[in-house]
């Protein structure tokens, strides 16, 4: 059972993350060691060539690992947590939809969580993007 709500997740951005607020972020499912987070389309995230930027798909992935944390560890030392690595193989381009990633844990541990995130356009189910990361949580007391 996740350790939070879709509800609570969302006040949660709202208060603390204006950056996932900015990109449109709106999480759709939450489950212990997985999340579904949609990116609502919009122009401003285009680049050259009318295609959904790479660092707009490196945000809603990292986002996504982010809610996998919160999904798997105790509040106080998840929302504390911290990216220590993001790896993104970019598939295809993007159509001008929104954009779907879905993230797994891979391996939790108590101070490391691995995670695997696969990024697409709504409505089509070959992927744009495979991402792998990490999330360090922080020590006991720290």
């Amino acid at each position: 059972m996740s350790r939070i709500t879709v509800e609570d997740c969302h006040k949660l951005v709202e208060a603390e993350y204006p950056l996932a607020v900015y990109f449109g972020f709106r999480t759709e499912e939450l489950g212990e060691g997985r999340a579904r987070v949609r990116m609502a389309y919009s122009p401003k995230l285009l680049r050259y060539g009318g295609t959904v930027s790479g660092p707009a798909l490196m945000a809603i992935a990292d986002f996504a690992m982010y809610l996998v944390v919160l999904t798997l560890y105790d509040y106080d030392a998840a929302v504390r947590a911290v990216t220590t690595n993001l790896n993104v193989n970019f598939l295809r381009p993007p159509g001008r939809h929104d954009i779907v990633a879905e993230a797994r844990v891979q391996k939790g541990g108590r101070r490391l969580c691995f995670i695997e995130v696969t990024v697409f356009s709504d409505g089509d189910d070959r992927p744009v993007a495979h991402c792998t990361g990490a999330y360090a949580l922080p020590a006991e007391g720290g």
